[in-house]
């Protein structure tokens, strides 16, 4: 009986710790990320190289982003990520990094002048959201998916403010689209103006001039 209260007690310890962890993480993300609005944050696949025109997409839109005034955010990782970071940077603008702790370690893009490592995925997610006044979505896997439809889902809800969510590619996006069209739509699991919280562009520029239509800085 004592041994089993032992354990009882050091899992209550640590869970008592880990409150502090999630505090103090939220707390190093408000105060370094304050002065960072306004920000787009950016979403896209980490698995893509220099010259895949995904990267490219990324590299054009995080540059435009900068040059209109906008922080952009992102991830903090390789692949699309690094690219809008890069065309942030390259373009003088604030460019911000929110890396993630991951079994397999996913190794920092170079092009980040703001950069906060997160440990928990929930804490991270906030951040994305607090500071942004739009989602650019670039071609991506799971993560991406994740990204866009609790953006989508806050917004449906009425949880955050609608602010643009824009999925550039739409070659890529097509057959999501179609099947949320065909498929959700029609089985009435969403409403017919809920495809309206998203725009399918193919350039960024257009992109960039959706924001700033939407968005007065």
């Amino acid at each position: 009986m004592p041994e089993k209260q032992y354990v009882i007690d050091d899992f209550s310890v640590q869970e008592s710790w880990r409150i502090f962890r999630i505090i103090s993480e939220f707390v190093d993300g408000f105060e370094t990320l304050s002065e960072i609005y306004p920000a787009v944050s950016v979403f896209g696949s980490s698995s893509v190289g220099q010259e895949d025109p995904i990267y490219q997409l990324g590299l054009q839109v995080g540059r435009l982003l900068a040059e209109s005034g906008f922080s952009v955010v992102t991830g903090g990782g390789p692949g699309a990520m690094e690219a809008a970071n890069r065309g942030a940077m390259e373009a003088k603008g604030k460019s911000v990094g929110l890396c993630i702790q991951l079994p397999k370690e996913q190794a920092a893009n170079p092009y980040t002048n703001v950069k906060l490592d997160f440990r928990y995925f929930f804490i991270r997610k906030v951040m994305f959201v607090k500071y942004a006044v739009a989602y650019v979505i670039l071609p991506g896997g799971f993560g991406t998916m994740d990204e866009l439809f609790e953006a989508l889902t806050l917004i449906q809800t009425h949880r955050i403010k609608q602010f643009p969510v824009i999925l550039l590619g739409k070659d890529y996006w097509k057959d999501l689209i179609s099947w949320i069209r065909k498929t959700m739509v029609s089985n009435h699991m969403i409403s017919p103006d809920h495809l309206d919280l998203f725009q399918v562009l193919d350039d960024p520029a257009a992109a960039v001039s959706a924001i700033k239509r939407i968005v007065i800085l």
